[in-house]
C-alpha cells in the first residue's frame, strides 16, 4: 500500500507537457484568429484580416510553430517538455505579429501596397504641434478633402484646435464626404476655447456628421460635460452601426453619461467602449451600466479612474454579465470594494476570451481578490496581462492568486505592486511562475516589503525567461546582501532589472523585528525557503 501511494506520487510529479493535446492546439488557432481579426494599432495602418483569411493563417502559424517545438523535443526526449511548450509559445507569437504586420494580402496573395493605399483613404492633421486653427489655415489643411473624387474614409482632426470660423470652413468640406466616412477622430480639437465658442463648433461639427455609417467615433479629451454630450446630439442620436466609441477624460458626470445613454440610439455593434478618466461617480456608473447592458458584442470595455464606488461597481458587475465576448477590461482606479470585487468575479467567470484585465487599486483586499482569482483561474484560458496593484493583498490572498497565475500558460506582464505580500506572497507568486509561461515578459512586485529570500526567488525564475525584460521589485526591505545576490542572478543582463533607488535594506514590517541581527534574518529567510520551496499550487 506504501509502495504503491509512493509510485503514483512518483508519477504525478513527472507529467510530460509535452506534446500538447489536439484540443489545446485548436484552442491556439482559435485565438490566434480573434487576434488576427480585432481591431488594433496596426490594423488601422495595414488593414485588417478577414475571418477566413485569419483561420487559414493561424492554422499555418500553429503547424509551423508546433513544428519547432516539437524538433526541438525530439532533442531532449527526456526533458518535461517544458523548453518545448515555451518555443511553441514564443514562436507563435512571433509568426502572428508578423502578420499582424503584413496585414490583409490581394487576391493574386501578393502583399497590398500599404502605403499607397492609407494615403487615399485616412487624412490626419493631428501631426505637429498642438496649437489654434484660424479660417485661413483651415482651407489650406483641409483643402485634399475637398477634391473631388477622393477615397477618404478616415478623418482625425485631434490636436489641432478649431474656432468658429473654421468651424464654418470645415462644415461644407466635410458635407461632401459625409457619406463615405467610417471613422472619425474630433479628440481634443477645441482646446483653449471659450465654452461658449468651443458648444457652438461642436454643434456645427455634430450637425454636418449628422447621418454618417460610422464605425469609429472619438470624442476624447474636450472636457464635455453634459453640454457638450448634447451639443454632439445629432451625431450621436444617427449612429446605429457604432463599433467603437471613445470618451475619455471628458468631464463625463453623471448628468453627461444619463446623455450619453439618452442620446446613442443602438450599441449591438459596439465592441470597444472607453470611459477613461472622468467623473462619472456611482450614480454615472448606472447610467453607463445600462450601456452595457444593451452591448452584447463588447470586447473591450474600460471605466479606469471613474471615481466610482461600491454601488456603481455592483452595477457595473451586473452589466458585464451581458458581454461574454469581452476580451480587455479595465476597471482601474475606482472605489469597488470588496463586495463589489466579489460580484464582479461573478461576471468574469464567464469570460473566456478575455486577454487583458487591469483590476488594480480598487480597494479588493484578500476576499475579493481571492474571488476574482478563482474566478480567472476558471475562465480566460488565454490571458496575457493580469494587473492587481494595490489592493491590500497580504500573504492569506496570495496562494488562489498565485493557483491563477499558474494556470495562465499566456500571461506576458503581472502586475501585483504597492500590496501586502511580504517574502511568503513573492515565494508563493515565484512558484506559480516557475513552470512555463514562455511568454512572460515583465513582472512589478515594488513596494510588498519584501526581503531578501522573495526577491531572490522571483530574480531565479524570471531570468530563465526567453525573452523576458523587466522584473520590478523596488521599494522593498531587500538587504544589501539581497541585493547583491539578485544582481548576480541577472549579470549579463541588468537591463531587465528594475531601478533598486528607493529600496529600503532597513525596512521594517513591525517592530518585534526591530532588534533582529543579520543572523536572526538568514534564519528567518532559511526556515521561510524550507516551508515554501516544494509548496505545490492546485490548477
Amino acid at each position: 500500500m506504501g509502495s504503491g501511494t509512493q509510485t503514483f506520487q512518483h508519477r504525478s510529479l513527472s507529467v510530460k507537457l509535452w506534446p500538447p493535446s489536439h484540443s489545446t492546439r485548436l484552442m491556439l488557432v482559435e485565438r490566434m484568429t480573434k487576434n488576427l481579426t480585432t481591431p488594433s494599432i496596426f490594423s488601422r495602418k495595414c488593414g485588417l484580416l478577414s475571418n477566413d483569411e485569419a483561420e487559414e493563417d493561424a492554422k499555418k502559424m500553429e503547424e509551423l510553430a508546433f513544428a519547432a517545438a516539437d524538433q526541438h523535443y525530439k532533442k531532449e526526449p527526456d526533458g518535461d517538455g517544458s523548453s518545448a511548450v515555451q518555443i511553441y509559445a514564443k514562436e507563435s507569437s512571433r509568426l502572428m505579429l508578423e502578420v499582424i504586420k503584413r496585414g490583409p494580402k490581394v487576391n493574386d496573395g501578393e502583399l497590398a501596397d500599404k502605403a499607397t493605399d492609407l494615403r487615399g483613404i485616412v487624412f490626419d492633421i493631428s501631426g505637429g504641434h498642438r496649437e489654434f486653427i484660424e479660417a485661413e489655415e483651415a482651407k489650406e489643411l483641409l483643402r485634399p478633402l475637398g477634391e473631388p473624387g477622393n477615397s477618404y474614409t478616415k478623418i482625425c482632426f485631434s490636436n489641432r484646435s478649431f474656432g468658429l470660423d473654421a468651424a464654418n470652413v470645415a462644415a461644407p468640406i466635410l458635407s461632401t464626404i459625409k457619406d463615405q466616412l467610417t471613422e472619425v477622430d474630433l479628440s481634443d480639437f477645441i482646446a483653449g476655447r471659450p465654452e461658449s465658442e468651443a458648444l457652438d463648433v461642436m454643434n456645427i461639427f455634430s450637425s454636418v456628421l449628422e447621418g454618417c455609417h460610422l464605425r469609429y467615433l472619438n470624442l476624447s479629451n474636450n472636457a464635455l460635460g453634459e453640454k457638450g454630450v448634447r451639443a454632439f446630439g445629432a451625431l450621436l442620436k444617427s449612429q446605429n452601426s457604432l463599433q467603437e466609441l471613445y470618451l475619455m477624460n471628458d468631464g463625463i458626470s453623471e448628468e453627461a453619461a444619463r446623455a450619453v445613454s439618452e442620446l446613442i440610439p443602438s450599441t449591438e455593434k459596439l465592441k470597444v467602449l472607453h470611459f477613461h478618466n472622468n467623473m462619472t461617480g456611482d450614480e454615472g456608473a448606472f447610467a453607463i451600466s445600462e450601456i452595457v447592458k444593451r452591448s452584447c458584442s463588447l470586447e473591450d470595455f474600460r471605466c479606469s479612474s471613474t471615481r466610482v464606488g461600491t454601488d456603481g461597481g455592483l452595477a457595473l458587475a451586473e452589466a458585464l454579465k451581458r458581454c461574454a465576448h469581452l476580451k480587455k477590461l479595465d476597471l482601474r482606479d475606482n472605489m469597488f470594494g470588496v463586495e463589489a470585487g466579489v460580484a464582479l468575479s461573478k461576471a468574469i467567470s464567464q469570460f473566456t476570451d478575455l486577454t487583458e484585465v487591469y483590476l488594480s487599486y480598487l480597494n479588493l483586499e484578500d476576499e475579493g481578490t481571492e474571488a476574482l482569482a478563482n474566478a480567472l483561474k476558471h475562465s480566460a484560458p488565454s490571458l496575457e496581462v493580469l494587473e492587481m496593484a494595490g489592493n491590500d493583498i497580504t500573504a492569506k490572498g496570495t496562494a488562489s492568486l498565485a493557483a491563477c497565475i499558474a494556470s495562465k500558460q499566456f500571461l506576458t506582464k503581472l502586475n501585483l505592486a504597492k500590496n501586502e505580500l511580504k517574502d511568503e506572497g513573492a515565494i508563493l507568486i515565484a512558484n506559480a511562475l516557475g513552470e512555463g509561461h514562455g511568454q512572460l515578459n515583465e513582472v512589478d512586485m515594488s513596494t510588498n516589503a519584501i526581503r531578501r529570500a522573495g526577491g531572490r526567488h522571483l530574480a531565479q525564475v524570471v531570468v530563465k525567461k526567453p525573452g523576458f525584460k523587466l522584473l520590478n521589485i523596488n521599494g522593498n526591505f531587500i538587504s544589501d546582501e539581497g541585493i547583491d545576490e539578485v544582481k548576480e542572478i541577472f549579470r549579463g543582463s541588468l537591463d531587465m532589472l528594475g531601478p533598486l533607488d528607493e529600496n529600503d535594506p532597513e525596512g521594517e514590517d513591525d517592530e518585534e523585528e526591530e532588534d533582529e541581527d543579520e543572523e536572526e534574518n538568514a534564519e528567518h529567510e532559511k526556515r521561510l525557503e524550507s516551508k515554501l520551496k516544494d509548496l505545490k499550487i492546485n490548477q
